[in-house]
Protein backbone atom coordinates (compact mmCIF):
# COMPACT_ATOMS: atom_id res chain seq x y z
CA UNK A 1 0.00 0.00 0.00
CA UNK A 2 1.24 3.22 -0.81
CA UNK A 3 1.38 6.17 2.10
CA UNK A 4 -0.37 9.32 0.40
CA UNK A 5 1.52 12.56 1.04
CA UNK A 6 -0.42 13.70 4.77
CA UNK A 7 0.36 10.18 5.98
CA UNK A 8 4.19 10.71 4.96
CA UNK A 9 3.75 14.26 6.73
CA UNK A 10 2.55 12.39 9.88
CA UNK A 11 5.06 10.18 10.25
CA UNK A 12 7.85 12.51 9.49
CA UNK A 13 6.46 14.58 12.45
CA UNK A 14 6.91 11.64 14.97
CA UNK A 15 10.32 10.94 13.47
CA UNK A 16 11.80 14.32 13.43
CA UNK A 17 10.49 14.85 16.88
CA UNK A 18 8.37 17.95 15.50
CA UNK A 19 5.57 16.78 17.99
CA UNK A 20 6.93 18.51 20.88
CA UNK A 21 6.42 21.75 22.63
CA UNK A 22 9.71 23.74 22.86
CA UNK A 23 10.03 27.05 24.57
CA UNK A 24 12.71 28.97 22.07
CA UNK A 25 11.21 26.97 19.05
CA UNK A 26 8.72 27.15 17.21
CA UNK A 27 8.11 23.59 15.22
CA UNK A 28 5.31 21.52 13.89
CA UNK A 29 3.91 19.84 10.49
CA UNK A 30 0.83 20.42 8.20
CA UNK A 31 -0.28 22.66 5.39
CA UNK A 32 -2.47 25.48 7.05
CA UNK A 33 0.67 27.47 8.43
CA UNK A 34 1.86 29.76 6.16
CA UNK A 35 5.45 30.96 6.35
CA UNK A 36 3.96 34.97 7.25
CA UNK A 37 2.29 33.39 10.44
CA UNK A 38 6.05 32.10 11.37
CA UNK A 39 7.16 35.35 10.72
CA UNK A 40 8.51 36.20 6.82
CA UNK A 41 6.24 38.77 6.50
CA UNK A 42 4.32 38.52 3.21
CA UNK A 43 5.07 34.82 1.92
CA UNK A 44 2.07 32.65 1.99
CA UNK A 45 3.66 29.60 1.12
CA UNK A 46 2.89 26.60 3.61
CA UNK A 47 5.84 24.26 4.29
CA UNK A 48 5.47 20.74 5.39
CA UNK A 49 7.49 20.58 7.87
CA UNK A 50 9.70 23.82 10.30
CA UNK A 51 11.94 23.77 13.31
CA UNK A 52 12.71 27.48 13.81
CA UNK A 53 14.92 28.72 16.70
CA UNK A 54 14.31 32.06 18.33
CA UNK A 55 18.01 32.74 18.54
CA UNK A 56 18.56 33.21 14.75
CA UNK A 57 22.37 31.87 15.17
CA UNK A 58 20.66 28.44 15.24
CA UNK A 59 20.02 25.88 12.88
CA UNK A 60 16.51 25.84 11.22
CA UNK A 61 14.85 23.00 9.62
CA UNK A 62 12.57 23.11 6.42
CA UNK A 63 10.62 20.07 5.50
CA UNK A 64 9.35 19.14 2.25
CA UNK A 65 7.24 15.56 2.19
CA UNK A 66 5.88 14.12 -1.23
CA UNK A 67 3.91 10.60 -1.30
CA UNK A 68 5.73 7.58 -1.56
CA UNK A 69 5.69 6.73 -5.26
CA UNK A 70 7.26 10.00 -5.87
CA UNK A 71 10.69 10.41 -7.35
CA UNK A 72 12.65 12.75 -5.09
CA UNK A 73 15.41 13.68 -7.75
CA UNK A 74 12.97 15.50 -9.97
CA UNK A 75 13.65 18.85 -10.55
CA UNK A 76 9.95 20.36 -9.77
CA UNK A 77 10.41 18.47 -5.99
CA UNK A 78 14.16 19.85 -5.58
CA UNK A 79 12.96 23.60 -6.79
CA UNK A 80 10.23 23.43 -4.40
CA UNK A 81 12.12 22.43 -1.19
CA UNK A 82 15.67 25.14 -2.43
CA UNK A 83 12.70 28.68 -2.32
CA UNK A 84 11.87 27.23 0.93
CA UNK A 85 15.48 27.58 2.24
CA UNK A 86 16.01 30.85 0.10
CA UNK A 87 12.80 31.78 2.18
CA UNK A 88 14.38 31.10 5.74
CA UNK A 89 17.39 32.11 4.94
CA UNK A 90 16.24 35.96 4.95
CA UNK A 91 17.11 34.82 9.26
CA UNK A 92 18.96 32.10 9.20
CA UNK A 93 22.41 31.53 8.46
CA UNK A 94 21.89 27.55 8.95
CA UNK A 95 19.43 25.54 7.29
CA UNK A 96 18.59 22.53 6.59
CA UNK A 97 16.61 21.27 4.05
CA UNK A 98 14.44 17.83 4.13
CA UNK A 99 12.96 15.82 1.19
CA UNK A 100 11.29 12.72 2.20
CA UNK A 101 8.70 10.31 0.69
CA UNK A 102 8.25 7.74 3.48
CA UNK A 103 11.00 5.37 1.98
CA UNK A 104 13.73 7.80 0.95
CA UNK A 105 15.24 11.37 2.72
CA UNK A 106 17.42 13.99 0.45
CA UNK A 107 19.27 16.13 2.51
CA UNK A 108 20.36 19.62 1.79
CA UNK A 109 22.87 21.38 4.26
CA UNK A 110 22.59 25.50 3.00
CA UNK A 111 21.19 24.42 -0.41
CA UNK A 112 23.97 21.98 -1.29
CA UNK A 113 22.93 18.47 -1.27
CA UNK A 114 25.00 15.86 1.28
CA UNK A 115 25.14 12.42 1.82
CA UNK A 116 22.86 11.61 4.60
CA UNK A 117 21.18 8.18 6.32
CA UNK A 118 18.76 6.60 4.21
CA UNK A 119 15.92 6.18 7.15
CA UNK A 120 14.75 9.44 8.30
CA UNK A 121 16.62 10.92 11.38
CA UNK A 122 15.23 12.83 14.32
CA UNK A 123 16.35 16.43 13.89
CA UNK A 124 19.25 16.47 16.50
CA UNK A 125 20.96 14.75 13.82
CA UNK A 126 20.36 17.11 11.04
CA UNK A 127 21.10 20.14 13.81
CA UNK A 128 24.36 18.23 14.54
CA UNK A 129 25.81 18.33 10.91
CA UNK A 130 26.79 21.87 11.46
CA UNK A 131 29.00 21.04 14.80
CA UNK A 132 32.68 22.09 13.92
CA UNK A 133 34.38 21.33 17.35
CA UNK A 134 37.63 20.27 17.07
CA UNK A 135 39.42 18.42 20.09
CA UNK A 136 42.75 20.21 21.30
CA UNK A 137 44.39 17.43 22.35
CA UNK A 138 47.36 19.38 23.94
CA UNK A 139 45.02 21.11 26.19
CA UNK A 140 43.73 17.86 27.08
CA UNK A 141 47.24 16.49 27.79
CA UNK A 142 47.41 19.51 30.41
CA UNK A 143 44.29 19.42 31.67
CA UNK A 144 44.69 15.54 32.85
CA UNK A 145 48.13 16.49 33.89
CA UNK A 146 46.36 18.98 36.20
CA UNK A 147 44.14 16.90 37.27
CA UNK A 148 46.68 13.89 38.24
CA UNK A 149 48.69 16.16 40.72
CA UNK A 150 45.72 17.53 42.22
CA UNK A 151 44.78 13.94 42.67
CA UNK A 152 47.98 12.65 43.89
CA UNK A 153 49.46 15.58 45.96
CA UNK A 154 46.39 17.83 47.28
CA UNK A 155 43.66 14.65 47.22
CA UNK A 156 46.01 12.10 48.43
CA UNK A 157 44.88 9.18 46.54
CA UNK A 158 47.81 7.45 46.24
CA UNK A 159 46.46 4.20 44.56
CA UNK A 160 46.10 4.67 40.28
CA UNK A 161 42.89 2.84 39.66
CA UNK A 162 41.51 4.83 42.43
CA UNK A 163 42.59 8.19 40.86
CA UNK A 164 41.30 7.38 37.33
CA UNK A 165 37.96 5.84 39.16
CA UNK A 166 37.50 9.10 41.02
CA UNK A 167 37.79 10.96 37.56
CA UNK A 168 35.61 8.97 35.38
CA UNK A 169 32.84 9.39 38.06
CA UNK A 170 33.37 12.79 37.94
CA UNK A 171 33.07 12.90 34.26
CA UNK A 172 29.84 10.38 34.07
CA UNK A 173 28.18 12.93 36.69
CA UNK A 174 29.04 15.80 34.16
CA UNK A 175 27.55 13.82 31.07
CA UNK A 176 24.55 13.24 32.94
CA UNK A 177 24.14 16.08 34.83
CA UNK A 178 26.34 18.76 33.16
CA UNK A 179 26.56 21.23 36.20
CA UNK A 180 29.45 20.48 38.02
CA UNK A 181 30.48 24.13 38.15
CA UNK A 182 27.19 24.38 40.54
CA UNK A 183 29.00 23.15 43.16
CA UNK A 184 32.50 25.19 43.44
CA UNK A 185 33.21 27.23 46.41
CA UNK A 186 30.73 25.23 48.47
CA UNK A 187 32.97 22.94 50.47
CA UNK A 188 35.03 19.37 50.26
CA UNK A 189 32.38 17.41 51.61
CA UNK A 190 29.46 18.44 49.36
CA UNK A 191 31.70 18.04 46.70
CA UNK A 192 32.16 14.71 47.31
CA UNK A 193 28.85 13.81 48.26
CA UNK A 194 27.21 15.47 45.41
CA UNK A 195 28.81 13.13 42.96
CA UNK A 196 28.27 10.11 44.90
CA UNK A 197 24.45 11.23 45.28
CA UNK A 198 24.13 12.63 41.73
CA UNK A 199 26.16 9.40 40.39
CA UNK A 200 23.43 7.30 42.05
CA UNK A 201 20.42 8.93 40.34
CA UNK A 202 22.27 9.37 37.13
CA UNK A 203 22.05 5.30 36.57
CA UNK A 204 18.61 4.78 37.22
CA UNK A 205 18.32 4.27 33.60
CA UNK A 206 20.79 2.14 32.91
CA UNK A 207 19.93 -0.35 35.85
CA UNK A 208 17.80 -2.49 34.31
CA UNK A 209 19.53 -3.71 31.59
CA UNK A 210 23.39 -3.99 33.58
CA UNK A 211 22.77 -4.59 37.40
CA UNK A 212 25.90 -4.33 38.29
CA UNK A 213 26.32 -0.82 37.30
CA UNK A 214 25.76 -0.35 40.86
CA UNK A 215 29.04 -1.57 41.75
CA UNK A 216 30.68 1.63 40.11
CA UNK A 217 28.84 3.37 43.32
CA UNK A 218 29.92 0.99 45.91
CA UNK A 219 33.48 1.48 44.33
CA UNK A 220 33.25 5.25 43.99
CA UNK A 221 32.43 5.26 48.12
CA UNK A 222 35.44 3.22 49.39
CA UNK A 223 38.34 5.27 47.88
CA UNK A 224 40.46 7.00 50.75
CA UNK A 225 41.39 10.49 50.44
CA UNK A 226 42.07 13.73 52.17
CA UNK A 227 39.87 16.32 53.55
CA UNK A 228 40.73 19.14 51.03
CA UNK A 229 41.03 22.17 52.90
CA UNK A 230 41.92 24.60 50.39
CA UNK A 231 38.49 25.35 48.19
CA UNK A 232 40.90 26.50 45.10
CA UNK A 233 41.99 23.09 44.52
CA UNK A 234 38.59 21.66 44.66
CA UNK A 235 37.33 24.26 41.93
CA UNK A 236 40.63 24.04 39.68
CA UNK A 237 39.68 20.11 39.69
CA UNK A 238 36.22 20.58 38.58
CA UNK A 239 36.97 23.33 35.98
CA UNK A 240 39.30 20.78 34.44
CA UNK A 241 36.59 17.78 34.22
CA UNK A 242 34.18 20.02 32.85
CA UNK A 243 37.02 21.19 29.89
CA UNK A 244 37.49 17.57 29.76
CA UNK A 245 34.17 16.52 29.43
CA UNK A 246 33.43 18.69 26.83
CA UNK A 247 35.94 17.39 24.40
CA UNK A 248 34.63 13.64 24.81
CA UNK A 249 31.22 14.58 24.36
CA UNK A 250 32.34 16.28 20.85
CA UNK A 251 31.18 14.41 17.79
CA UNK A 252 35.01 14.72 16.69
CA UNK A 253 36.03 12.30 19.62
CA UNK A 254 37.26 8.98 17.88
CA UNK A 255 37.30 6.59 20.31
CA UNK A 256 40.06 5.89 22.78
CA UNK A 257 42.01 9.35 22.09
CA UNK A 258 40.86 11.10 24.99
CA UNK A 259 40.61 8.15 27.34
CA UNK A 260 44.51 7.28 25.72
CA UNK A 261 45.59 10.65 27.23
CA UNK A 262 44.08 10.20 30.48
CA UNK A 263 45.27 7.11 31.08
CA UNK A 264 49.01 7.54 30.16
CA UNK A 265 48.98 10.56 32.28
CA UNK A 266 47.11 8.69 35.56
CA UNK A 267 49.78 6.25 34.71
CA UNK A 268 52.86 8.70 35.69
CA UNK A 269 52.52 7.66 39.59
CA UNK A 270 52.25 4.68 38.99
CA UNK A 271 53.75 1.54 41.42
CA UNK A 272 55.21 -0.92 41.17
CA UNK A 273 52.80 -3.20 42.44
CA UNK A 274 50.05 -1.71 40.70
CA UNK A 275 51.35 -2.65 36.82
CA UNK A 276 48.94 -5.89 36.33
CA UNK A 277 47.25 -3.64 33.87
CA UNK A 278 48.27 -2.93 30.32
CA UNK A 279 45.94 -0.95 28.33
CA UNK A 280 46.03 -1.67 24.70
CA UNK A 281 47.26 1.52 22.75
CA UNK A 282 44.20 3.60 20.47
CA UNK A 283 45.54 3.17 17.50
CA UNK A 284 46.34 -0.57 17.81
CA UNK A 285 42.99 -1.24 18.60
CA UNK A 286 41.51 0.53 15.56
CA UNK A 287 44.03 -1.59 13.47
CA UNK A 288 42.72 -4.57 14.79
CA UNK A 289 38.84 -3.55 14.50
CA UNK A 290 39.99 -2.81 10.58
CA UNK A 291 42.27 -6.24 10.49
CA UNK A 292 38.85 -8.61 11.23
CA UNK A 293 36.44 -6.44 9.54
CA UNK A 294 34.05 -5.25 12.24
CA UNK A 295 31.05 -3.44 10.77
CA UNK A 296 28.15 -2.71 12.66
CA UNK A 297 26.14 -4.81 12.18
CA UNK A 298 28.48 -7.31 13.98
CA UNK A 299 28.09 -8.08 18.34
CA UNK A 300 31.77 -7.46 19.35
CA UNK A 301 33.44 -9.39 22.95
CA UNK A 302 36.28 -8.82 25.15
CA UNK A 303 35.71 -11.49 27.87
CA UNK A 304 39.10 -9.84 29.49
CA UNK A 305 38.30 -5.96 28.86
CA UNK A 306 39.61 -4.30 31.31
CA UNK A 307 38.89 -0.42 31.04
CA UNK A 308 36.58 -1.23 27.84
CA UNK A 309 39.44 0.15 25.51
CA UNK A 310 38.10 -2.18 22.52
CA UNK A 311 34.66 -2.07 22.98
CA UNK A 312 35.06 1.95 23.29
CA UNK A 313 36.77 2.23 19.80
CA UNK A 314 34.42 -0.54 18.49
CA UNK A 315 31.53 1.81 19.48
CA UNK A 316 32.54 4.54 17.92
CA UNK A 317 33.87 3.06 14.46
CA UNK A 318 30.33 1.51 14.54
CA UNK A 319 28.43 4.92 15.54
CA UNK A 320 30.61 6.57 12.70
CA UNK A 321 29.18 3.86 10.15
CA UNK A 322 25.55 4.55 10.83
CA UNK A 323 25.85 8.47 10.34
CA UNK A 324 26.45 9.35 14.22
CA UNK A 325 25.29 9.16 17.65
CA UNK A 326 22.21 10.69 17.41
CA UNK A 327 20.49 7.91 15.10
CA UNK A 328 18.02 5.25 15.60
CA UNK A 329 20.91 3.05 14.74
CA UNK A 330 23.40 3.57 16.79
CA UNK A 331 21.24 2.98 19.80
CA UNK A 332 20.96 -0.16 18.42
CA UNK A 333 24.52 -0.56 18.91
CA UNK A 334 24.87 0.49 21.69
CA UNK A 335 22.13 -2.01 23.30
CA UNK A 336 23.25 -4.92 21.77
CA UNK A 337 26.49 -5.03 19.87
CA UNK A 338 28.93 -4.30 22.95
CA UNK A 339 29.62 -7.43 25.11
CA UNK A 340 32.48 -7.58 27.88
CA UNK A 341 33.78 -9.59 30.74
CA UNK A 342 35.59 -7.76 33.65
CA UNK A 343 37.00 -9.99 36.82
CA UNK A 344 38.75 -7.41 38.65
CA UNK A 345 36.34 -5.34 40.76
CA UNK A 346 37.42 -2.31 40.81
CA UNK A 347 38.67 -2.33 36.39
CA UNK A 348 35.32 -3.26 36.01
CA UNK A 349 33.60 -0.24 37.73
CA UNK A 350 36.31 1.77 36.02
CA UNK A 351 34.70 -0.30 32.90
CA UNK A 352 31.46 0.75 33.84
CA UNK A 353 32.59 4.28 34.01
CA UNK A 354 34.49 4.61 30.62
CA UNK A 355 31.19 3.30 28.56
CA UNK A 356 28.95 5.82 30.27
CA UNK A 357 31.63 8.64 29.53
CA UNK A 358 31.33 8.18 25.89
CA UNK A 359 27.76 8.40 25.61
CA UNK A 360 26.94 4.57 27.01
CA UNK A 361 25.04 3.05 29.70
CA UNK A 362 23.18 0.13 28.17
CA UNK A 363 26.67 -2.01 27.02
CA UNK A 364 26.40 -5.89 27.95
CA UNK A 365 29.48 -5.57 31.06
CA UNK A 366 29.57 -8.97 33.36
CA UNK A 367 31.74 -9.11 36.75
CA UNK A 368 32.37 -12.83 36.17
CA UNK A 369 35.88 -14.59 35.65
CA UNK A 370 36.83 -15.83 32.05
CA UNK A 371 38.74 -18.48 33.19
CA UNK A 372 35.46 -20.30 35.17
CA UNK A 373 32.19 -21.59 33.43
CA UNK A 374 29.96 -19.24 34.07
CA UNK A 375 31.52 -16.82 32.16
CA UNK A 376 31.69 -19.64 29.42
CA UNK A 377 28.01 -19.70 29.30
CA UNK A 378 27.44 -16.10 29.42
CA UNK A 379 29.18 -15.87 26.26
CA UNK A 380 27.66 -18.80 24.86
CA UNK A 381 24.16 -16.96 24.83
CA UNK A 382 25.44 -13.93 23.35
CA UNK A 383 25.86 -15.36 19.84
CA UNK A 384 29.09 -13.19 19.26
CA UNK A 385 30.10 -12.30 15.90
CA UNK A 386 34.17 -10.67 16.19
CA UNK A 387 36.03 -11.13 19.56
CA UNK A 388 38.77 -8.13 19.96
CA UNK A 389 41.21 -9.06 23.57
CA UNK A 390 44.15 -8.21 24.35
CA UNK A 391 44.17 -10.53 28.06
CA UNK A 392 46.25 -10.82 30.78
CA UNK A 393 49.36 -12.62 29.92
CA UNK A 394 51.06 -14.71 32.93
CA UNK A 395 49.81 -18.05 33.25
CA UNK A 396 48.77 -17.42 37.01
CA UNK A 397 45.59 -15.35 35.64
CA UNK A 398 44.95 -18.45 33.24
CA UNK A 399 45.77 -17.26 29.71
CA UNK A 400 46.00 -19.99 28.02
CA UNK A 401 42.28 -20.95 29.74
CA UNK A 402 40.81 -17.98 28.90
CA UNK A 403 41.55 -18.31 25.43
CA UNK A 404 40.52 -21.55 24.83
CA UNK A 405 36.97 -20.30 26.73
CA UNK A 406 36.41 -17.66 24.06
CA UNK A 407 37.17 -19.98 20.98
CA UNK A 408 34.97 -22.74 22.47
CA UNK A 409 32.17 -20.44 23.61
CA UNK A 410 31.22 -18.44 20.57
CA UNK A 411 29.52 -19.93 16.67
CA UNK A 412 32.08 -21.12 14.24
CA UNK A 413 33.34 -18.92 11.83
CA UNK A 414 34.19 -16.29 14.51
CA UNK A 415 37.23 -13.85 13.66
CA UNK A 416 38.98 -13.48 17.30
CA UNK A 417 41.96 -11.30 17.30
CA UNK A 418 44.44 -11.76 20.40
CA UNK A 419 47.20 -9.87 21.64
CA UNK A 420 49.42 -11.76 23.60
CA UNK A 421 53.19 -12.50 23.73
CA UNK A 422 54.94 -13.68 20.99
CA UNK A 423 55.77 -17.31 21.63
CA UNK A 424 52.95 -17.74 23.80
CA UNK A 425 51.35 -20.22 22.02
CA UNK A 426 54.81 -22.09 22.10
CA UNK A 427 55.60 -22.02 25.91
CA UNK A 428 51.97 -22.44 26.86
CA UNK A 429 51.53 -25.35 24.73
CA UNK A 430 48.27 -24.57 23.12
CA UNK A 431 48.96 -26.43 19.75
CA UNK A 432 45.62 -28.40 20.94
CA UNK A 433 44.09 -25.04 19.64
CA UNK A 434 44.53 -25.57 16.51
CA UNK A 435 42.46 -29.74 16.69
CA UNK A 436 39.37 -27.42 16.71
CA UNK A 437 40.44 -23.78 15.45
CA UNK A 438 42.03 -22.24 12.81
CA UNK A 439 45.08 -19.96 13.74
CA UNK A 440 44.62 -17.86 9.94
CA UNK A 441 47.37 -15.21 10.89
CA UNK A 442 50.62 -13.93 13.04
CA UNK A 443 51.01 -10.04 13.13
CA UNK A 444 53.75 -9.16 15.15
CA UNK A 445 53.70 -5.67 16.53
CA UNK A 446 56.82 -3.54 17.31
CA UNK A 447 58.84 -4.39 20.14
CA UNK A 448 58.59 -0.74 21.89
CA UNK A 449 54.85 -0.59 22.17
CA UNK A 450 54.27 -1.53 25.58
CA UNK A 451 56.04 -0.22 28.35
CA UNK A 452 56.07 -3.38 30.02
CA UNK A 453 58.84 -4.65 27.91
CA UNK A 454 57.00 -7.42 26.46
CA UNK A 455 56.97 -8.41 23.04
CA UNK A 456 53.43 -9.12 20.84
CA UNK A 457 51.89 -10.47 18.39
CA UNK A 458 48.01 -10.51 17.40
CA UNK A 459 46.86 -13.82 16.61
CA UNK A 460 44.03 -14.17 14.52
CA UNK A 461 41.81 -17.37 14.67
CA UNK A 462 38.81 -18.83 12.93
CA UNK A 463 36.33 -20.79 14.93
CA UNK A 464 35.51 -24.20 15.11
CA UNK A 465 37.60 -24.93 11.88
CA UNK A 466 40.48 -27.53 12.05
CA UNK A 467 43.64 -26.30 11.50
CA UNK A 468 44.74 -29.60 9.55
CA UNK A 469 47.90 -28.58 8.35
CA UNK A 470 47.30 -25.18 7.07
CA UNK A 471 50.00 -22.39 6.88
CA UNK A 472 49.98 -19.44 8.86
CA UNK A 473 50.58 -16.35 7.50
CA UNK A 474 52.84 -14.13 9.12
CA UNK A 475 54.26 -10.54 9.32
CA UNK A 476 56.31 -8.10 11.02
CA UNK A 477 55.11 -3.92 11.68
CA UNK A 478 58.16 -2.85 13.45
CA UNK A 479 57.57 0.59 13.45
CA UNK A 480 53.79 2.34 13.82
CA UNK A 481 55.49 5.67 13.29
CA UNK A 482 54.94 6.69 17.05
CA UNK A 483 57.25 8.45 19.28
CA UNK A 484 57.88 8.67 22.94
CA UNK A 485 56.72 12.09 24.24
CA UNK A 486 57.65 12.74 28.22
CA UNK A 487 55.01 12.05 30.38
CA UNK A 488 52.22 11.64 27.26
CA UNK A 489 53.24 7.93 26.19
CA UNK A 490 53.55 7.24 22.60
CA UNK A 491 52.03 9.64 20.16
CA UNK A 492 51.64 10.05 16.16
CA UNK A 493 53.12 13.15 16.77
CA UNK A 494 54.42 13.08 12.93
CA UNK A 495 50.95 11.83 11.82
CA UNK A 496 52.83 8.70 10.05
CA UNK A 497 50.26 6.22 11.49
CA UNK A 498 47.53 6.26 9.26
CA UNK A 499 49.44 5.75 5.83
CA UNK A 500 51.23 3.51 7.48
CA UNK A 501 48.20 1.48 8.67
CA UNK A 502 46.61 1.63 5.14
CA UNK A 503 49.97 -0.30 3.61
CA UNK A 504 49.95 -2.82 6.18
CA UNK A 505 45.74 -3.67 5.96
CA UNK A 506 46.64 -3.78 2.34
CA UNK A 507 49.87 -5.94 2.35
CA UNK A 508 47.71 -8.70 4.74
CA UNK A 509 44.87 -8.65 2.82
CA UNK A 510 47.09 -9.35 -0.29
CA UNK A 511 49.41 -11.99 2.20
CA UNK A 512 52.41 -10.31 0.77
CA UNK A 513 54.72 -7.45 2.10
CA UNK A 514 56.46 -5.88 -0.79
CA UNK A 515 57.78 -3.14 0.76
CA UNK A 516 59.77 -4.42 4.34
CA UNK A 517 59.58 -8.08 2.83
CA UNK A 518 58.15 -9.12 6.28
CA UNK A 519 56.14 -11.84 5.04
CA UNK A 520 56.32 -15.89 5.92
CA UNK A 521 54.11 -19.10 5.95
CA UNK A 522 54.48 -20.57 8.64
CA UNK A 523 54.58 -24.40 9.45
CA UNK A 524 52.05 -25.01 12.19
CA UNK A 525 53.25 -28.38 13.38
CA UNK A 526 56.90 -26.77 13.90
CA UNK A 527 56.56 -23.41 15.36
CA UNK A 528 53.64 -20.88 16.26
CA UNK A 529 55.20 -17.41 16.40
CA UNK A 530 56.55 -15.05 14.16
CA UNK A 531 60.14 -15.92 13.02
CA UNK A 532 62.62 -13.04 13.22
CA UNK A 533 65.21 -13.46 10.65
CA UNK A 534 68.67 -13.95 12.06
CA UNK A 535 71.28 -11.22 11.61
CA UNK A 536 74.33 -12.88 9.33
CA UNK A 537 77.34 -13.50 11.17
CA UNK A 538 79.63 -10.68 10.71
CA UNK A 539 83.53 -9.85 11.66
CA UNK A 540 85.31 -6.50 11.49
CA UNK A 541 88.64 -5.60 11.22
CA UNK A 542 88.47 -4.24 14.77
CA UNK A 543 86.91 -7.23 16.29
CA UNK A 544 89.81 -8.93 14.91
CA UNK A 545 92.72 -7.15 16.14
CA UNK A 546 91.70 -7.09 19.73
CA UNK A 547 91.06 -10.82 20.24
CA UNK A 548 94.24 -11.14 18.69
CA UNK A 549 95.69 -9.17 21.32
CA UNK A 550 94.05 -9.97 24.06
CA UNK A 551 95.40 -13.47 23.46
CA UNK A 552 98.70 -12.20 23.10
CA UNK A 553 98.45 -10.84 26.41
CA UNK A 554 97.23 -14.20 27.57
CA UNK A 555 99.96 -15.95 26.33
CA UNK A 556 102.57 -13.57 27.79
CA UNK A 557 100.65 -13.66 31.03
CA UNK A 558 99.38 -9.65 30.96
CA UNK A 559 96.66 -8.61 33.27
CA UNK A 560 94.19 -6.75 30.57
CA UNK A 561 92.42 -5.33 33.00
CA UNK A 562 95.76 -3.49 34.67
CA UNK A 563 97.06 -2.91 31.25
CA UNK A 564 94.19 -1.01 30.16
CA UNK A 565 94.26 0.97 33.61
CA UNK A 566 98.18 1.69 32.87
CA UNK A 567 96.88 2.62 29.36
CA UNK A 568 94.33 4.76 30.40
CA UNK A 569 97.30 7.33 32.44
CA UNK A 570 99.35 7.29 30.14
CA UNK A 571 97.07 8.49 27.28
CA UNK A 572 95.54 11.77 30.02
CA UNK A 573 98.89 12.20 31.95
CA UNK A 574 101.61 11.49 29.77
CA UNK A 575 100.75 12.94 26.43
CA UNK A 576 102.28 16.05 24.81
CA UNK A 577 100.12 18.12 22.06
CA UNK A 578 102.42 18.77 18.74
CA UNK A 579 101.29 20.40 16.05
CA UNK A 580 97.66 19.52 16.91
CA UNK A 581 98.13 15.77 17.57
CA UNK A 582 98.20 13.64 20.46
CA UNK A 583 101.63 12.38 21.37
CA UNK A 584 101.99 9.56 23.74
CA UNK A 585 105.51 9.10 25.20
CA UNK A 586 106.52 5.73 27.26
CA UNK A 587 109.63 7.15 29.02
CA UNK A 588 109.45 7.48 32.82
CA UNK A 589 110.40 10.40 34.93
CA UNK A 590 114.07 9.78 34.84
CA UNK A 591 113.73 9.97 31.19
CA UNK A 592 114.54 6.27 30.84
CA UNK A 593 112.38 3.95 28.60
CA UNK A 594 110.50 2.27 30.02
CA UNK A 595 108.41 -0.97 28.93
CA UNK A 596 104.98 -1.21 29.94
CA UNK A 597 104.81 -4.65 29.32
Amino acid sequence: MVLFEDQVRDQAKLLLWFDKEEVWVQQGTGQITTFNQLGFKGVNDKPDGWYLPKNINDVAIILETKSEDKNLDKEDIVNELLKNIDIISQKYKKTIGILYNGKEVVVYKNKEKIDSPKNLQNKQFYIDLFKEEVIDKNKIYFLTKRINDLLHFKFGIKNLYHRMIFTAVALVVERFWGDLSNIKNRGYELFKKSIEITLSKSLEDHKPQNSKIELLIEVYSEIKMNTVENQADINEYIDAVVEISKSINSNNWNGEDVMGIFFNEFNRYKKKSESGQIFTPEHITSFMYKLIGVTAKDRVLDATCGSGGFLVKAMSNMIKEVWGINTKEAEEIKAKSLYGIEFDREIFALACANMLIHKDGKTNLAHLDAREQEACNWIKDKNITKVLMNPPYERKYGCKQIVENVLNNVPSGIKCAFILPDKKLEKDKMHGLLKEHTLEMIIKLPENLFDAGVTTSIFVFETWKPQNWKEVFACYIEDDGLERVKNQGRQDTKNRWEKIEKYWLDAINRRYDEKYNTHQFIKPEEVLSYQKPQKEFEIFEEDFKKTIMEYIMFEEGIDVKEFNEKLLKKVLYSSEIENGKVVLTSNNENNNEEDWY
